[in-house]
């Protein structure tokens, strides 16, 4: 099938490539004629596992393209997927413009009928404002006399996305689910033939209205948000009441009702989506005279959950931090991206930044990005190594749960640290090994571990005062 997809940023890339990989014939658009001539030469804007060789082999076997001539996509498929950014505004809501503007470009250039497929995550309502301007659009064509723009049918499907970064590509290609919101049995049959070659095993497609096909998205999100900012308040709670949230973890984990998934405190939830969705569905819970007292009690767990790990070090140093270094592992929200929107490791090292501390950091991924936001300034190093960032450093900040951050050298850690002290926002290592081997070491919800000399013993002890 003929399928256009107006943009290549993480979901329009990822969904295109993999519908060209299971042989529909995919035409990507996109207003960046640099960001197209990369793509066409097989260089993509992002950092995702698997995704950058299925580009250039789809492209070569062409049935993967790309180009900024919106004509040309709008006559090229049948169904239409609108797949572009929807930024956070001022109040949080989800800013529309560029959805409603391919909806434009499409009614302007369509010469024959088209479903219109809302990838993009949207507020409930958009799929009636994309019709609605669709039909302005062709309305007046037909006052300028195009009869057949005028007449020409058209359906607008919401088909949100559920991927997870570092593993969009197995998401696409291995979905739980394809959510498909649509009244109209030939738009349904149309996206039924467009996803059959993921459902060969079952029926992913959950088809319903579009409005609910909307709230899903979010409610999803959300959810999931709502567990990571529920395990964090426990964690908190537990450093207070001298418990061990790791014990609890596995405690509630293992009730089938609740499960292991996204139950792992930390420093906080980042990245493009859990803020982002959290905030619009709070802003169209307004909108309608809802206050979503949970909603905003997830955001607002959130926020001080990534301030967490600063206020260790800075009660660690009693607030004495001019002048120090710090060592840190992982400036990306999460492993296996480049991504830092609403990255944990941000607030710390913005916070160190401004108590006059030096940052040395190191990412297996996310140091261009890096380089990027902060360009060149005294107090950040960027480091090619993990083992260089540490030389010299105060204390170890680990922010990112890469896989090579799990087993490191301690050893060499206490060798080139100034002092063997850990502030772990991830949970990675287990205190009392930490003790034994000579650091303090602070995670989330775990307590202050303290190696025997500090602590006046030989056996690790553990403060709720961390």
């Amino acid at each position: 099938m003929r399928i256009t997809v107006f943009g290549t940023g993480y979901v329009g890339l990822v969904q295109g490539t993999v519908l060209a990989e299971v042989g529909h014939d995919v035409l990507c658009v996109d207003v960046d004629q640099a960001k197209v001539d990369g793509l066409k030469a097989g260089r993509i804007p992002i950092y995702e596992p698997g995704l950058e060789e299925l580009v250039r082999k789809n492209h070569a076997e062409g049935r993967l393209n790309f180009t900024t001539d919106a004509a040309e996509g709008v006559r090229h498929g049948r169904i239409q997927f609108i797949a572009v950014g929807t930024p956070p505004d001022e109040d949080g809501s989800a800013d529309l413009r560029y959805v409603l503007a391919v909806a434009a470009t499409i009614a302007e250039h369509m010469a024959e009928p088209k479903v219109v497929v809302n990838k993009s995550t949207v507020p409930v309502g958009t799929a009636d404002k994309v019709r609605a301007k669709i039909a302005e659009v062709l309305a007046a064509r037909g006052s300028a006399g195009d009869r057949a723009g005028a007449g020409l049918g058209f359906d607008v499907v919401s088909n949100p996305e559920f991927l997870k970064e570092g593993a969009a590509v197995a998401d696409c290609m291995r979905p739980d689910r394809i959510v498909v919101g649509t009244s109209d049995p030939e738009s349904e049959d149309l996206l039924r033939e467009v996803y059959a070659p993921f459902s060969r095993t079952r029926d992913k497609l959950i088809v319903m209205d579009v409005r609910s096909a909307e709230l899903t998205k979010y409610a999803a999100n959300c959810m999931l948000a709502t567990k990571i900012s529920f395990m964090n308040e426990i964690a908190n709670l537990a450093e207070r009441l001298g418990a061990d949230v790791e014990a609890v973890r596995q405690g509630i984990g293992s009730d089938s009702r609740i499960g292991y998934a996204f139950i792992y405190p930390g420093a906080g939830y980042g990245g493009s989506c859990f803020p982002k969705d959290v905030k619009a569905l709070i802003a169209t819970a307004r909108e309608v005279g809802f206050e979503p007292a949970v909603l905003q009690a997830v955001e607002d767990r959130n926020d001080a959950q990534k301030t967490v790990i600063f206020e260790k070090i800075a009660r660690h140093y009693g607030g004495e931090l001019r002048g120090r270094t710090f060592a840190l592992w992982g400036l990306a929200f999460k492993p296996q991206t480049d991504d830092m929107r609403e990255a944990a490791s941000r607030v710390v090292m913005e916070a160190l930044w401004a108590a006059g501390a030096t940052v040395q950091a190191f990412d297996p991924e996310a140091m261009e990005e890096t380089q990027r936001i902060y360009g060149d300034r005294e107090d950040l190093v960027l480091c090619g190594t993990k083992e260089a960032a540490l030389k010299g450093a105060d204390a170890l900040v680990v922010m990112t749960e890469w896989q090579a951050f799990r087993a490191p050298d301690f050893d060499l850690i206490r060798d080139k640290l100034a002092s063997p002290v850990i502030f772990d926002g991830r949970n990675l290592y287990d205190p009392a090994r930490m003790a034994r081997r000579g650091f303090a070491y602070y995670a989330i919800g775990r307590g202050l571990t303290e190696p025997p000399a500090a602590a006046g013993s030989g056996t690790a002890q553990t403060s709720s005062a961390a």
